[in-house]
């Protein structure tokens, strides 16, 4: 292995940061004071910056970017559209945001990035047999009209009275301690839903279609089938039943559809000279190897469930047999056959 500006490089030239993957300093005992602060507040953590961006968006969108409410009452095309164009330019400025300058005009090159190759052009695996063409379809054919329909649901009970509501001066502490609920509530949903998707019978069917992206860029993050765009989304069901405000409700729906193409860069750490944070080496190493890593670095519900990997040559979950062995096609032998599922 030879060292490369911190970081190691493997055998099919693979990067990989120093440190190994892991969790964050929150379920840990004792407790780490100091870590779990740096954890909360430093740049590239939990609220600096996309958080607070995620939530300023899910906000704007609510007061700015919506019809008035009184017209939600009835099914309407013109809120619908709104709520539908709306969604598109967002996942466009995000998921081509980030594709613009790491893969178009590759202000990054491939330093810290985690696979050397680029997106695969003229395989027959994607549609048009290009990867970014086929994630760009599902992305916004699918993924954009799935998210638009259940905000479209939730926003018609919201108008209509029939969703249970939280407002401000019913309970000020709960309001703000609810926004912090809400990403570890989407990685709990996230992590089982994601096991069910694994099970073979779906995972042939349906899930196996986000995995031909064995190389993910940013448009890879919501290249999903229409029934798994469905269960991915469905964390927002939960305001059917917990009493929330909207901009509750947005900064779920906000956060779900676009953390997909941040996690998903295929780069590591902070790029762009240091001054963005991106990337998800967790989440890489579950399409490197298929059957690990199913949630997010916040719970360490990997490491309960014993599916967690980190990435390491000697570290934490090396010696389980989480490597499948999958058909392969054509000379790349890590592009899937569509048809190839893990085992459960």
């Amino acid at each position: 292995m030879s060292e490369v500006e911190g970081s190691v490089s493997e055998r099919r030239g693979e990067w990989r940061p120093e440190q190994p993957a892991g969790f964050a300093p929150i379920f840990v005992w004792p407790p780490q004071p100091k870590a779990f602060a740096k954890f909360l507040f430093a740049w590239g953590g939990f609220l600096w910056p996309w958080q607070i961006i995620y939530l300023g968006l899910a906000i704007v969108s609510w007061e700015w970017l919506q019809l008035d409410l009184n017209r939600s009452r009835d099914f309407r095309f013109d809120w619908i559209a709104t709520i539908y164009l709306r969604n598109m330019v967002i996942l466009w400025v995000f998921a081509g945001g980030w594709h613009l300058v790491l893969y178009i005009l590759k202000r990054q090159g491939l330093d810290r990035k985690y696979d050397p190759r680029w997106p695969f052009v003229g395989r027959r695996t994607f549609l048009f047999n290009s990867q970014v063409r086929d994630n760009v379809f599902w992305s916004c054919v699918s993924g954009v009209a799935v998210w638009s329909a259940w905000e479209v649901i939730l926003v018609y009970g919201y108008a209509n009275g029939w969703l249970p509501y939280l407002s401000w001066s019913d309970n000020p502490t709960l309001f703000v301690l609810l926004f912090l609920a809400v990403p570890f509530w989407r990685e709990l949903h996230f992590y089982f839903t994601h096991r069910l998707l694994h099970w073979a019978p779906i995972y042939r069917r349906v899930h196996a279609l986000h995995h031909k992206n064995t190389n993910p860029g940013p448009w890879s993050g919501l290249a999903m089938h229409p029934i798994e765009h469905i269960v991915y989304f469905s964390t927002l069901a939960i305001h059917f039943v917990v009493p929330t405000h909207p901009w509750h409700m947005m900064f779920n729906a906000t956060e779900t559809a676009l953390t997909p193409a941040q996690g998903h860069t295929g780069f590591d750490g902070n790029v762009l000279d240091g001054k963005l944070p991106t990337g998800s080496y967790f989440h890489w190493l579950h399409h490197r190897y298929f059957e690990c890593n199913y949630g997010e670095a916040g719970i360490p519900l990997d490491r309960w469930f014993g599916t967690f990997r980190d990435g390491s040559d000697e570290g934490e979950g090396t010696t389980r047999p989480t490597e499948h062995q999958y058909e392969i096609k054509g000379e790349d032998p890590y592009l899937l056959r569509s048809t190839s599922a893990p085992s459960e």
